[in-house]
């Protein structure tokens, strides 16, 4: 069947050009790449040296292979000339099928499943009655199933699961009945449209026979809405985006080039007769999602992915447990290419052999990683050889493959990652990752299966025991450099310049990899979620128009044109109203601040009735997030070194007042004729310099119409001293008057800047 026919190729008019220089960068980097391989492999070993200094040439050799062939197997792919997508029919209301949802938990806990529950019964679907979600509960915890039936949806409880979430599921199979399952993790929060945009792939139909096609997975990728470890350690959640974009936005997409993407566990929707027929979700492995696309490839159905993000959860903010799912990841897809013989099985095409075969290599890139960071140090550092060659040879070989295969790759990624952050991420994981990928190589397997840790960690987040190997290696580095350099001048630096280039690469990014591993302060409890909505304030029987600046699960912040008082002392409220949510929340002023010239108030929620915190969760997360979708290109290796330096000494500086401090910096004359000069007012109390009058008597001032009744109330030191608003209430809540008042001043004292 030619795949082509049930593709709408959209040409890209107005990137043709851009798409016609990155293929012949492509053309060009595969001509240098293959002929310095070439090279290397002919004419560069060291076979006049030690058998060790021979082994580790060529396993730098194989490195280099190895590296550039899986490089290539994605240029391939992106080499074509159009953007290939399925486009899903438009589906009347009575053609939507049963659906099951499947949320999975094991050891979660109650408040992180009810915001998934939650966002679930807001599902959209032309029927809601065709919607039947389970939580799948693998421990068969009172409080879980509690939850369930708190929001009326079904629960299924497991006790003895001998087959991690692979026997969860399959449990949850045998018990329910519709021809397509959903299936979430415990954390994956969707938005409401997820299933009218996921539904309608599987009513795509053949063109020539009219018969549906086989697709029995749509995969939607695997979305975050809290920073990533590699965000929040380097200080770059607005520079870089989420690690995993990479392979969820743009690797799994690359592979519906053979109906051959990845399911990633969650966010998914499969086809119940499909599961059906290769025996449900597989048990010997740890990863049972990426092996049951592998065996609906290879029963001859389609498994795609989307580009759009439509669920999004908590990525692991620890370095233990990112660093134990990692290594669960690399062993679970060793073990289910092996099971399923990925690499070599007919029943699988050429082009999704080669995509295996290249997900099994990834995982031994960080040991390439290790070389390439070890070849430079031995040479330099005790003058082991492992590549023979004349410096005028590495300017015709190595130099034009080196500089193409950097374009390549700059032109293969669009905007999620470049080759400069993909170095740092193996370099990070790598000493951690190479020995359990040789033991599973070699068949020796994991058998208990673990849950990654999402529990927000707070306070410090840095682990030097996973420093260790990295710091060994900045030392052999800098030895290296200082060996190799010393005493060489002139024509011999100059020769000396390639070796030396690459130790200083080599210790720039595992300075990146020691910055990590110190980690950074987490003072926050909870995820603040940057959210801009216009909102009304209510308090004092008066109404105040503001907008949002950052919403979290127990405050919020929001901006108002103008500093109006807002009570520190007694509740109010806030209304939100969204095209799909309303919600009014009691809350109480926490602290104010300065923001950017905002007048912005951040406030506690109160007691919140249920229904109003239901539609509060759903403002949150019904929604694209914030945090980068793409890499920023303009911040450099230098601004990425400089801003991690530069955030580590850097003092946290946080003034939580709870009343503006507004300056005024101006001369007024009381009622008395007496003049004041006033520093700055935060409603309660003006702050005035070298007051001359009688402490225990009262004044008056005429303030821009407001009158102000005041007394002296302490010296603050020999210059300054307050005087308090005795009519405060008076004054303050009178919106209207109020209002004129502080226009007066704050627009006066802007005008006179």
């Amino acid at each position: 069947m030619d795949a082509y026919l049930f593709f709408h190729i959209i040409y890209k008019k107005s990137g043709f050009s851009m798409i016609k220089k990155s293929n012949i960068i492509f053309i060009l980097s595969f001509i240098f790449s293959s002929l310095y391989l070439i090279w290397r492999t002919f004419w560069t070993l060291p076979l006049n040296q030690s058998m060790g200094e021979i082994i580790f040439a060529v396993i730098l050799l194989l490195s280099e292979i190895i590296t550039t062939f899986t490089s290539f197997e994605l240029i391939i792919h992106k080499m074509r000339n159009v953007e290939k997508r399925l486009v899903p029919p438009v589906l009347q209301a009575q053609d939507y099928p049963e659906i099951d949802i499947f949320i999975a938990t094991h050891n979660e806990s109650v408040d992180l499943l009810y915001k998934t529950v939650n966002a679930c019964t807001f599902l959209e679907y032309p029927d809601l009655q065709l919607v039947h979600i389970y939580i799948c509960d693998d421990q068969n915890r009172p409080e879980v199933k509690h939850l369930a039936e708190h929001f009326g949806v079904g629960y299924i409880g497991l006790e003895y699961n001998q087959h991690a979430k692979a026997g969860n599921f399959n449990h949850a199979l045998s018990m329910t009945h519709s021809p397509l399952i959903v299936t979430f993790d415990a954390d994956m929060i969707p938005e409401r449209t997820f299933l009218m945009k996921t539904v309608p792939y599987f009513f795509m139909k053949d063109t020539k026979t009219s018969s549906y096609l086989p697709i029995a997975l749509v995969q939607t990728p695997q979305s975050f809405y809290n920073q990533d470890l590699f965000q929040f350690h380097l200080f770059s959640e607005t520079t870089i985006p989420n690690e995993q974009d990479f392979f969820s936005k743009e690797i799994n997409v690359l592979r519906n080039a053979h109906f051959g993407a990845s399911y990633t566990g969650s966010n998914a929707v499969i086809l119940r007769e499909a599961l059906e027929k290769i025996g449900g979700f597989p048990y010997h492995t740890v990863t049972e999602d990426f092996e049951t696309s592998i065996r609906l490839q290879k029963a001859g159905y389609w498994t795609y992915s989307t580009q759009e993000s439509l669920a999004s959860g908590l990525s692991t903010t620890t370095i233990p447990s990112m660093i134990q799912q990692r290594i669960r990841w690399a062993q679970g897809v060793i073990q289910s290419i092996y099971n399923t013989h990925a690499c070599t099985t007919s029943s699988l095409s050429l082009g999704l052999r080669l995509s295996y075969l290249c997900a099994f290599l990834y995982w031994w890139s960080f040991l390439t990683r290790l070389i390439f960071i070890l070849a430079p140090i031995l040479f330099a550092l005790f003058d082991l050889q492992f590549v023979q060659c004349h410096f005028g040879e590495l300017l015709i070989f190595w130099l034009p493959s080196s500089i193409f295969y950097h374009l390549s790759l700059n032109a293969l990624s669009t905007q999620t990652r470049n080759q400069r952050w993909s170095q740092i991420i193996d370099t990070i994981l790598a000493p951690f990752l190479i020995i359990p990928v040789l033991l599973e190589t070699l068949g020796i397997h994991q058998k208990i299966f673990k849950v990654t840790n999402k529990k927000k960690a707070t306070m410090h987040t840095r682990s030097l025991f996973y420093m260790i190997p990295h710091l060994i290696l900045v030392i052999l580095t800098i030895l290296a450099i200082i060996r190799y350099g010393m005493g060489k001048y002139g024509s011999a630096l100059f020769y000396s310049s390639v070796i030396l280039f690459w130790l200083f690469y080599n210790l720039v990014t595992l300075c990146f990899a020691i910055f990590f591993m110190l980690g950074r302060p987490s003072y926050r409890a909870y995820e603040r979620f940057s959210i801009q909505e216009a909102i009304d304030i209510h308090f004092h029987h008066q109404t105040y128009q503001g907008m949002s600046v950052d919403f979290s699960y127990v405050s919020l912040s929001f901006s108002l044109s103008l500093p109006f008082y807002v009570p520190a002392d007694i509740p109010f409220y806030i209304e939100i109203k969204t095209d799909q949510y309303q919600t009014t929340l009691p809350v109480q002023l926490l602290y104010v601040k300065v923001v950017q010239e905002q007048w912005v108030y951040v406030v506690l929620l109160q007691d919140t009735p249920e229904e109003d915190y239901r539609q509060y969760l759903q403002i949150i997360h019904d929604r694209k997030h914030s945090l980068p979708s793409h890499i920023d290109e303009w911040s450099s290796l230098y601004d990425d070194l400089y801003r991690n330096i530069q955030s580590r000494f850097q003092k946290r500086q946080q003034e939580q007042r709870q009343t503006f401090r507004i300056p005024v910096e101006q001369v007024f004359h009381l009622t008395n004729g007496m003049e004041i000069f006033v520093v700055d007012f935060n409603y309660h109390y003006l702050l005035v310099k070298d007051f001359q009058g009688d402490k225990l008597k009262e004044y008056c001032l005429n303030w821009y119409g407001m009158i102000f009744q005041l007394r002296f109330k302490k010296q603050v030191n020999h210059q300054l001293c307050l005087l308090e608003v005795i009519n405060f209430e008076e004054l303050f809540f009178n919106k209207k008057a109020l209002k004129v008042f502080l226009q007066h001043l704050i627009y006066t004292k802007v005008d006179e800047t």
